[in-house]
């Protein structure tokens, strides 16, 4: 089984991204029956999928977990839905774009629906003591632009790969340097990452074996 992970370069006004270390520190780590594959995206309006849809399309893993950080959350939140829009609130991204109100793909579906098991995951993840809500919006930005490509070509290419995106609060080194944010240890969001790894290599071998139930 083949599981790609992802996660991001630095962006706006933060000097660090947990999920860029994230993504460095499980690379390293081994889960049984597991072919675990990482890879850093750019935060660049349609760099980020085009990266990212290129090694799915050179990898074909079972499952995509793309990972973000959503600064101000207080928790791991799974995102049920993308929609089709990219749209800047804030910052610029990476390459000084800064889209409005303009869609990711022409004609293609207002919003798609994660295939991970994304209910699963926040339950798996209380149980652990580790604070997950699910999220019912991944924003304008370039999270969202990521997962609804992603989701998108999946779906028009009929793969049977389960993906889906995971947003991770800022880590204490990240609130450090702006105090403000709530934050949780980056040793509590690399615990998270690999409770997610588990419940959607459990979810994928129940896809294999046609137990609907190992999806949301």
């Amino acid at each position: 089984m083949k599981i790609l992970i992802s996660g991001f370069e630095p962006f706006g006004d933060s000097p660090i991204n947990p999920t860029q270390e994230l993504t460095e520190r499980i690379a390293g780590e081994s889960f049984d029956g597991v072919e675990l594959h990482t890879l850093l995206l750019p935060v660049r309006y349609d760099d980020c999928a085009a990266e990212l849809l290129a090694e799915v399309n050179r990898l074909r893993p079972d499952a995509v977990i793309a990972c973000g950080l959503a600064a101000g959350r207080t928790a791991i939140t799974p995102e049920r839905i993308a929609i089709n829009v990219k749209d800047t609130e804030s910052y610029a991204d990476n390459g000084g774009c800064s889209p409005r109100d303009e869609p990711i793909r022409a004609g293609g579906p207002d919003g798609l629906f994660a295939t991970l098991p994304v209910r699963r995951i926040v339950e798996e993840l209380r149980a652990a003591g580790i604070p997950a809500a699910l999220s019912n919006t991944a924003g304008a930005y370039i999270c969202n632009n990521t997962m609804y490509a992603l989701l998108d070509e999946l779906r028009r290419s009929g793969a049977d790969t389960l993906a889906g995106f995971v947003h991770f609060p800022a880590s204490t080194k990240l609130a450090a340097l702006k105090p403000s944010l709530p934050s949780l240890p980056q040793e509590t969001l690399l615990d998270g990452l690999r409770l997610i790894v588990r419940a959607t290599a459990e979810a994928v071998r129940g896809q294999v074996d046609g137990d609907r139930r190992a999806l949301p």
